[in-house]
């Protein structure tokens, strides 16, 4: 009894110290993609023909245009070019990547349970102040429109940066649901104390974009984008998934390869015939004319 409880408690440190490890070298490659991104931040942005013909942040203009009005006067900018999305789509989708970013460092991808109702009754009111913030802002375009206060853009950011995290934590579960044959039915996360963390995190995130460095609002211009990608990705296999009635099946990451790369696929096609037609309807790659 002694010898297998002792090989037992063995097994356990072993898998215990595998998972450590996997999450400290999946914390050193993001940390190595984001100093990366930083140092092409910094020999971009100090260069106006390099900043204006920037492929990454060129191909992120596009996704945007895709799903974002990318009205000049409701967006950020790096050096007085336009970031690909609008405060509040950034905000949205930065949350949403910090969301996935946390779940996957934590190893909770497989998780397949909602957070538990205090957090999601959190997490709708998040959503909420964007719509009233959204609902203020829109207000503005109409001559005797209701209006409570002046929209400003920090605030498209933060009410945009509380829906993205939320959309995250609701989407993952969804994905995990239908990509794995035994997902974890446990809650992505455990209680309002995660979420308090998870919340201080978006907010360096938004303390960050609001520093107005160039080279901060670069990797975070691409980060966002990031996160719109990803959502898009996550929608399409969830779909295609079902669709072909081959959900539930995946046993390992590698098996995920092909659905998600055909999520992908679908998703460049998707955003850039969007953009495509938008363009050819309006001339123009920033907000609608007119406005």
């Amino acid at each position: 009894m002694q010898k297998e409880a002792a090989h037992e408690a063995q097994q356990i440190s072993v898998v215990l110290a595998r998972a450590l490890w996997q999450r400290r070298r999946r914390t050193i490659a993001l940390l190595a993609v984001l100093g990366a991104l930083l140092v092409m931040g910094f020999y971009t942005v100090t260069d106006a023909q390099r900043l204006a013909t920037s492929l990454p942040l060129n191909g992120a203009d596009w996704a945007g245009y895709a799903l974002c009005h990318r009205l000049p006067g409701h967006s950020l900018t790096i050096n007085g070019r336009q970031l690909p999305l609008c405060a509040r789509c950034t905000g949205m989708y930065l949350g949403a990547a910090v969301a996935l970013g946390v779940l996957g460092l934590s190893g909770r991808l497989r998780r397949a349970d909602l957070p538990p109702w205090p957090v999601l009754l959190l997490l709708v009111s998040l959503i909420g102040m964007m719509g009233i913030d959204g609902l203020n802002s829109f207000s503005h375009f109409l001559p005797n429109g209701p209006r409570l206060y002046e929209p400003r853009n920090w605030l498209r950011l933060v009410t945009g940066m509380g829906t993205g995290v939320a959309m995250g934590l609701i989407l993952a579960p969804a994905v995990a649901q239908t990509l794995w044959r035994a997902p974890e039915f446990t809650p992505v996360l455990g209680g309002l104390r995660e979420l308090a963390d998870l919340l201080v995190l978006a907010l360096v995130v938004i303390l960050l974009a609001l520093s107005n460095q160039p080279a901060i609002l670069y990797v975070l211009s691409l980060v966002s984008t990031a996160g719109l990608m990803a959502i898009v990705i996550a929608l399409n296999t969830v779909v295609l998934l079902i669709a072909t009635r081959r959900d539930g099946r995946a046993t390992r990451w590698r098996e995920t390869a092909v659905p998600l790369a055909l999520g992908l696929l679908l998703a460049i096609i998707e955003l850039g015939a969007i953009s495509y037609a938008r363009f050819s309807l309006t001339g123009t790659m920033t907000g609608f004319p007119g406005l």
